[in-house]
């Protein structure tokens, strides 16, 4: 899966919460969200120099960012067999945010599991 095929999954997957996704669909929209967010900030810095905080056009981005990006985390970890209410361990300060990134890294089931099929056929599994 691509950058432009992960981003593409995730907006048809806009507040999908059911199924699975692959680490590199989760990782590709990762990076997707994270240069929007520095993009918004930027042109935050140049049309709106006022504001110290959070700018009117990264809030709008953050805003139409979250659903998806809460989205394709839960069913990331739908692909390691997981509930998506353990999205809820990132709130524990450090470790919860270790513990979330150790599960992203790792290898989805390559079987079916409670969550669904495999998402992929071929032996490409990531």
């Amino acid at each position: 899966m691509g950058f432009s095929e992960a981003i593409r999954a995730c907006f048809q997957n806009y507040a999908t919460f059911s199924g699975r996704a692959r680490r590199a669909e989760y990782w590709w929209w990762t990076l997707f969200a994270t240069l929007i967010g520095a993009v918004a900030m930027i042109i935050d810095g140049t049309a709106f120099p006022t504001y110290s905080e959070l700018g009117p056009v990264s809030a709008l981005a953050s805003l139409a960012l979250l659903l998806p990006g809460l989205s394709v985390t839960v069913r990331r970890l739908h692909d390691l067999g997981r509930s998506g209410w353990w999205i809820l361990i990132g709130l524990v300060p450090l470790v919860g945010f270790l513990i979330l990134i150790y599960w992203m890294t790792k290898r989805g089931d390559p079987a079916e599991n409670a969550h669904g099929p495999n998402p992929i056929a071929d032996a490409s599994w990531t």
